[in-house]
């Protein structure tokens, strides 16, 4: 659900607002009176409110659904429990992402107040460097140094002895104590998701948020996306080099360490201790266990178990790769001699 230190809430609206305004049929009109105040996942939504079923395939997922209002497309209406307002689209999540716009908007910082916004609370010995924007509810540690032209968005909370480098754009996150961020960096900016329509792809509110917990180090020109309705969150210690992007909704252990050029698709899992050599690139909802490893330039489809060292494109465990690469190469050399 949307934190209300990065949104503004801007409801209740009526459930008769919402259907025309998404273009939604309700099932039942004498629900059209009830009011929603939130936009959340499936698994999330609560009363007040609203939430989709995109594939009808996962009707069974409606079975306890606590929301007031549920997106689904026709086939699925008929599942929704009873209790919970159906509203009926072509496209549900398109539907849905309408809705975010009416009941959550991100907080802005427009400069009226000045550059270090008068809500913000900055405790002694922060420094901040020329240029700096620190937005309404923001809150910096004591000992965090803010380089140049850095801007830190409304209700960011940072640490204290924190380093957040020059030109770096911290929004909609939590960060903790001893953060090194460098030049360049972006947190917190949307995530990458998009839902069809009957009018081509549309862009889906990202409400989710960043966690960066203690000790963690974000190299130069990285990006970490915020969630879309979950966090994404990177344990403690974990370092990244420089040039890596970390989508929506990932989860990262504590220790881990990355070379550069890291690419992880949103809703990766992975655990503590891992480790990733340069220009690794891994799909969307894999898991990586405890303790592995992933060669450079490997690109990781599936899920790789704790304690195993991956490689390859697609990669695979390490002896098998070599395997097939000293197999290969036999080959070439045997044809060669023909």
């Amino acid at each position: 659900m949307a934190d209300e230190r990065f949104f503004d809430a801007l409801g209740p609206f009526a459930l008769s607002v919402i259907a025309e305004a998404t273009k939604a049929s309700l099932s039942d009109p004498a629900d059209g009176d009830r009011e929603v105040r939130q936009a959340a996942s499936l698994d999330d939504a609560g009363p007040g409110a609203i939430t989709f079923l995109a594939n009808p395939k996962h009707a069974d997922r409606l079975s306890g659904l606590r929301a007031t209002a549920v997106f689904v497309t026709k086939e699925a209406a008929a599942m929704v429990p009873p209790g919970c307002a159906a509203l009926v689209s072509a496209w549900p999540q398109a539907a849905w992402a309408a809705a975010v716009h009416l009941l959550h908007r991100p907080r802005r910082h427009d400069g009226v107040d000045g550059a270090i916004h008068p809500t913000a609370v900055i405790e002694p010995g922060v420094i901040l460097g020329p240029g700096v924007a620190v937005g309404p509810g923001a809150r910096i540690g004591q000992g965090t140094f803010i380089a140049a032209n850095a801007v830190i968005g409304p209700g960011v909370a940072i640490g204290r002895n924190c380093s957040i480098g020059a030109s770096t754009s911290v929004t909609f996150a939590l960060v903790g104590d001893r953060v090194l961020i460098l030049a360049g960096v972006r947190i917190g900016e949307a995530g990458f998701g998009v839902a069809p329509s009957g009018k081509g792809p549309v862009d889906v509110p990202q409400l989710g948020r960043v966690i960066l917990q203690d000790g963690v180090t974000i190299g130069a020109n990285s990006c970490i996306d915020r969630g879309s309705l979950s966090d994404t969150l990177i344990g403690e210690n974990s370092k990244f080099d420089n040039l890596c992007h970390i989508a929506h909704g990932v989860r990262i252990g504590r220790n881990c360490v990355a070379a550069g050029d890291l690419g992880v698709a949103g809703s990766v899992v992975i655990g503590d201790g891992v480790q990733f050599g340069g220009r690794v690139g891994i799909r969307d909802h894999v898991s990586i266990g405890d303790g592995a490893s992933v060669a450079a330039a490997s690109m990781v489809f599936k899920d790789v178990p704790a304690g195993e060292t991956w490689a390859g494109y697609p990669a695979k465990p390490i002896a098998s790769w070599k395997r097939e690469s000293v197999t290969l190469a036999k080959l070439v050399r045997d044809r060669g001699r023909k």
